[in-house]
Formats: C-alpha cells, structure tokens, sequence
C-alpha cells in the first residue's frame, strides 16, 4: 500500500499571486496513476515485481516536491507581513477538511471491508471504530494498538493520511525555521537529504521508497527520508528559479510523470539495489525537471490549461477520498479470485465511482466548506 499525498492547489495558498496551473496538472496526473496503482496491486499478491505501474508508490515524492516548491512561491516573500499562526491556519483550511471527510468516507465503509483481506475488521466494536474516526479526523497517528485493520497502518480507516501527516511536519520545519536558510545552506541540507533517500532506496532492505505509513522506528526512518529531499529540494528549486520553457509543456512534464512512474521493477529480487538506484535517480534527478518544466509555462488559457485545472483540483479530493473504495476492491479481489477481464471491469467501475466521490467531495464541500472558514479566519495577503 503507497499514497500520494500532498495534492494542495496553489490557488487557495496564496490568492494574490499567480499559480502554476501546469504543475496542479501535474499533480492531477500522479493522482490519476495513484488511483491506476492501487487499482493494479492487489493482483501482485505482494509480490512487487509483478506490479502493473510499477513505481506508482513513487508519485507520493513527487507531492512532497511539487508541495514545497508552491509553498515557497506562496509565502517566502510574505513573511514579514504573517505570523506562523496565520500560515498554519492557511494549510489548516486547505487540506483540513478533506482529511476530515476521508475519515468520514473510511468509517462509513469500515465493516463493509470485512473479509480475508483485513482480519481484524471482524472483531472491531462500533466504539473503537468511531474512537479511530475522530483521531483520523485530526490526523494525529494511531500506534498500533489501535490498528483494527491488520495493516499496521497510523491512519487505518483511510490509508493515504499518513502522507498528509508528513506534509504537516515539512510545513511546520519550514516555518518553524528551514525558512530562513540562506540558498547555500539548503543546498547543504537539501545534498544531505538525498545522502539519506540514497541510503534508504539503495542500501535498503526492500530496494525501493515504499514505506512510511506506520507508527514505528523502520516506518518513520522511511517517511522522513522521503520528506526532507523532496520537500525542500522542491523549495529550493523555487529559489534557485528553475524554469524550463518548452512547447506544450503540460504534454511534455506530464508523459514524463506517467513513464517515471509506470516502468517495471529493475533488478527483480536478486539485485533490489538496481531498483533503488532507479527510485534515487528518479526523485533527485526526473522529477526536477518535470517540475521545473511544468513552473516554464507561463500560458493561463487554452485546452491542455483547461484539462490540467479540471485534474489538479481534482487531485487532493481523489487522493484522499479513494482508498477506501480500494479496501473494498482489495476484499474482492482477496474473496473473488476474479480472472483478467473481470478485475479489469470492476477496476474501471471503481475508478469512476472514486472520481465521481472526489468531484461531488470538491464541489459540495470542500471549495464551499474552504471559501467559509477564509472569510471567517482568514485576511488577506498582498
């Protein structure tokens, strides 16, 4: 199980700048290969090799990226004029109520997920279950003693949250103080960064980034190391101005984006470390360059603009929505044994049911629900 995370539209960060509509294009993209992801493993039967969008999990890297270049563009230069209540109140209102209605969607589907394929489900009471919902709602982390699911997971009504808990964090480092880096000393923090993503893709055990959603030692090694490279070599990018100015570029970044994220396994399981050396390369070199190319296009109307704001508004609301439909997927899949063409056609249903819930999720609550709580709490910035 991997999620991406972090899918938070510029449009709301910082209402009087400009956004990058391409990279919230971008990020609709790695949400849409999330979806393809999830909807793919559970016919690997664990097995990462025979995974279908192989490095799919890699797209939760490419979020931490994408969000600390925006959070850069958004507040670098406002800080003189904000106060670190005033930026947490701004990320609060942005991701806040969508990880609220995960929960909400996760406990609502719960016991319908009982099955072979989460055997704690079963014997889980009403009360505990509601317990798990409310502390999913704050997106603090279950340890696992309150796992009642049987994957070990911090946030197991609704997968995905580990990866907004962890963007929580890089949003309170960078606030806190990594702001006030000068550009030499994040590069240095940035390098060190990667040294620590290389040690973990290359030399360890699995040869790969998958990881960083259970409240342990191991899990937590995993999250931060794919936190602080991309997160903040993703500020950084935005600092150094890194542009590149190509024709069509959401066509460009985004065929990118989808073969980063869909070639096979290398190495199989007698040479993981190849596998990691691809992840590495992947997250420290490709996934610049998509950004950076997403940041050089400066149009604001046109059709390939227009389908990259339709997907990158959808991005958040179908990260965070879909995954319980995924248990429910998962359970059929473990109960039914279904052949190629069958799992193909309930796939698809599953990913327009995903769809359709994240788009009634954005256009019903969540932009109402967030235009609300910004007049009310919010002033606006110049």
């Amino acid at each position: 199980m991997d999620t991406a995370s972090t899918a938070a539209s510029t449009t709301v960060i910082a209402p009087a700048k400009n956004h990058y509509i391409v990279l919230d294009g971008l990020r609709g993209i790695a949400s849409l290969m999330v979806l393809a992801f999830h909807l793919c493993e559970p016919f690997s039967q664990g097995d990462a090799t025979k995974q279908v969008i192989n490095h799919g999990y890699l797209a939760v890297d490419f979020f931490f990226m994408l969000s600390g270049f925006v959070i850069a563009y958004a507040y670098d230069e406002r800080w003189s004029r904000m106060t670190t209540w005033d930026f947490y109140k701004r990320r609060l209102i942005r991701l806040q109520p969508m990880v609220i209605m995960g929960s909400l969607i996760g406990a609502a589907l719960f016991y319908f997920q009982a099955g072979p394929a989460f055997p704690s489900i079963a014997g889980t009471p009403v009360w505990k279950m509601l317990l798990v919902m409310v502390v999913g709602c704050t997106l603090l982390p279950l340890p696992l003693s309150m796992d009642i699911r049987g994957w070990q997971e911090m946030h197991p009504l609704d997968g995905p949250a580990w990866s907004l808990l962890f963007e929580y964090i890089a949003n309170i480092l960078y606030a806190v103080g990594l702001r006030k880096l000068s550009k030499t000393a994040l590069s240095v923090f940035v390098f060190l960064a990667a040294l620590l993503l290389v040690q973990l893709a290359v030399f360890g055990d699995r040869g790969d980034l998958i990881g960083g959603w259970s409240l342990d030692a191991t899990q937590l090694h995993i999250g931060f190391a794919r936190l602080l490279f991309p997160f903040f070599a993703g500020i950084l990018l935005c600092r150094l101005g890194a542009r590149i100015r190509v024709k069509s570029a959401f066509g460009v970044a985004g065929l990118l984006l989808i073969v980063a994220l869909s070639l096979p396994r290398f190495g199989g399981t007698d040479h993981r470390w190849m596998n990691g050396i691809y992840d590495a390369l992947c997250v420290i070199f490709v996934f610049p360059i998509v950004v950076a190319i997403g940041a050089g296009e400066k149009r604001v109307n046109g059709l390939s603009i227009r389908v990259a704001q339709f997907f990158g508004d959808l991005s958040f609301p179908l990260y965070i929505t879909h995954y319980p439909l995924i248990y429910l997927y998962t359970g059929w899949v473990v109960r039914s044994n279904p052949s190629g063409a069958q799992g193909i056609v309930i796939a698809l249903l599953v990913a327009v049911a995903a769809m359709a819930i994240a788009y009634a999720s954005l256009k019903l609550y969540d932009e109402p629900l967030r235009r609300w709580l910004s007049r009310k709490f919010l002033h606006r910035m110049t």
